[in-house]
């Protein structure tokens, strides 16, 4: 297959900036200044700072005295779980590496289907009385099931628990209002909905709740994260969360989304029936399918769709940029053969029907072409030598 174009099917890594946020920051990277300085210059940019802060939590009603920017996903994950000062940590098998690898804490068991095992965390949050923060998703990166968060937060928090929540894929995808959530904790992530990467924010519930820094050196962000904010990088993520939050309320976003996504999986089980699409029938964000063709190995299909032009990921990658079997589908029981197949096809704002098109087209022709393993292997070493 020829394709004139590269087609993008991986906005969960990252969604391409929207023009908005980029001309927002470019206005931001030409004005100068630190809002912490006190003369004309850093008061401009304090009420830019300010301003933003009040537009993140307008778009996941929260309050804007508990947003604190950082550089990401990952720092704002850590913070919770280091600065909440609770003894214990409990997460799910099926959080994001930035919530596992945060430091020392318990893994919460997830069923067969994707979901935090409710009865397992029962027992670990009554079989030891010490202060706990639980860390469960919104929902989950690779396949895009949701958890039952309001379930999680119910139980925690009569257990005297605090609870966080990596949201990180929500916005744009779904409503993600702090209030509705009822959690202490949310992270957002700016380049998940089209703003830039390196910023995202962690989101308290009570402006006071108890929150220590692990970056000191400063009293930014009320002492909770030091260093001098990244202005152009926080005015970018304002612009993407208002413009994610719009779209979710006036529900053409997801819903075009969502038809694309149903319309892809409905033709795969017709014209590759044995392609595995994981948690199909659980709740999922809209945009997104994992999807497993046996025996073939995840690198091997991400290469072959690259080399058609369409850009995919596999279920898991690490950060050297090598394909990794799921851990996610490890903690849902699947076996490492078949969890070292998964690919995940994520979709955007901007994608269309001839995007699904394109990638139908050159997946069928592969896994029809491979013959499996053996021509699997050899694309592998082909590829090796063009690298």
């Amino acid at each position: 297959m020829s394709v004139t174009a590269s087609v993008y099917l991986d906005y969960n890594a990252g969604a391409p900036a929207r023009p908005e946020v980029v001309a927002a920051m470019a206005d931001m990277l030409a004005l100068g200044g630190n809002p912490s300085s006190v003369h004309c210059f850093g008061r401009r940019a304090r009420a830019h700072l300010e301003q933003a802060r009040r537009d993140v939590a307008q778009a996941i009603d929260a309050d804007p005295a508990g947003i604190v920017f950082t550089s990401g996903g990952t720092e704002a994950n850590a913070l919770a779980l280091r600065g909440a000062g609770r003894s214990r940590v409990l997460v799910s098998a099926v959080e994001h590496p930035s919530v596992l690898e945060a430091g020392a804490a318990e893994r919460i068991p997830v069923t067969g289907d994707g979901i935090v095992d409710v009865s397992a965390l029962q027992r670990m949050l009554e079989d030891d009385d010490r202060p706990a923060l639980v860390s469960v998703m919104l929902a989950n990166n690779e396949t895009g099931i949701l958890q039952p968060l309001a379930e999680v937060v119910r139980l925690a928090h009569a257990h005297g628990a605090l609870v966080h929540c990596d949201a990180a894929q929500g916005l744009g995808r779904l409503p993600v209002f702090l209030s509705d959530l009822g959690v202490d904790f949310l992270t957002l992530s700016a380049h998940k909905m089209g703003g830039p990467a390196g910023i995202g924010c962690l989101a308290t519930s009570k402006p006071d709740i108890s929150l220590a820094p692990i970056l000191l050196g400063g009293g930014q962000e009320k002492r909770r994260r030091a260093g001098t904010e990244n202005l152009a990088g926080i005015v970018g993520f304002a612009v993407a969360a208002q413009l994610a939050a719009a779209e979710v309320k006036g529900g053409d976003g997801p819903a075009a989304m969502r038809k694309l996504r149903d319309e892809l999986e409905a033709r795969l089980a017709v014209s590759l029936p044995e392609v595995v699409v994981v948690g199909r029938s659980m709740p999922r964000l809209c945009n997104t399918s994992c999807l497993i063709l046996p025996r073939v190995s995840a690198q091997v299909q991400v290469m072959a769709l690259d080399l058609a032009g369409v850009m995919v990921s596999a279920g898991a990658a690490c950060s050297s940029g090598k394909v990794a079997a799921s851990h996610v589908l490890a903690a849902m029981g699947l076996d490492q053969g078949m969890a070292g197949c998964a690919l995940r096809v994520s979709l955007g704002p901007q994608s269309r029907a001839a995007d699904i098109e394109a990638f139908l087209s050159a997946w069928g022709d592969f896994a029809h072409r491979t013959g499996r393993n053996s021509q699997g292997r050899g694309l592998v070493a082909a590829l090796s030598e063009r690298t």
